[in-house]
């Protein structure tokens, strides 16, 4: 048994207009710092046995603030990174409808069958981001684990894991708010679900 507690990286600077970050290296603001930092708070107490995070620096930052309270050193892994958006990375939903109307009313109908132009495939990125985590439970039997990556990689392993359509993300799934908690535990290759979007504090 292991349980792993996935966190959404802190605020950037494109959270204000809701622009779509995905494999673009996107700072953290301030208030995204903060929020590492009680994180970090959480962490000191959560008795955590190790910390992984995206290589992408929103996740690997809020990692590393984290990971020094805990004592742990941070693990990087290239499969927790983000969904690559394609042609919609950096823009606002109002921005693809203008630019490329038909495929984002395709994507709102259905993103997993239909990602934005140049996208990744989400069942691949569900694929080897859910491979990631179950390889990080293999490494840390009867231990707890942060794991630091982004809300819709999280949101579609989250589908994966407890058996529902991958084009249901965004409706199961509507938010995933910086740094809050979702934990899982997994046992003999099942999942269960402890926590969802709970903000720090909320849980143990």
């Amino acid at each position: 048994m292991t349980d792993l507690v996935l966190v959404r990286h802190g605020e950037t600077v494109w959270h204000a207009e809701n622009r779509y970050a995905g494999i673009t290296d996107v700072e953290l603001t301030p208030r995204g710092l903060d929020q590492a930092a009680r994180l970090a708070g959480w962490a000191a107490g959560a008795g955590l046995d190790a910390v992984w995070a995206s290589p992408l620096s929103r996740a690997r930052i809020t990692a590393e603030t984290a990971a020094a309270k805990a004592g742990a050193t941070v693990q990087l892994d290239e499969r927790l990174r983000e969904l690559d958006f394609g042609q919609g990375d950096g823009l606002t939903s109002a921005e693809m409808q203008a630019r490329f109307p038909e495929a984002r009313a395709a994507f709102e109908a259905d993103p997993a069958a239909h990602p934005l132009p140049g996208g990744e495939d989400p069942h691949r990125a569900a694929d080897r981001f859910v491979a990631a985590l179950r390889d990080i439970a293999a490494a840390h039997p009867g231990g707890r684990v942060l794991v630091v990556a982004h809300t819709t990689a999280i949101r579609l392993a989250l589908c994966r894991l407890i058996g529902v359509p991958l084009g249901e993300y965004r409706r199961l799934f509507p938010r995933l708010d910086n740094c809050a908690l979702t934990e899982l535990r997994l046992r003999d290759g099942q999942v269960a679900m402890l926590q969802y979007n709970s903000p720090i504090g909320a849980v143990r």
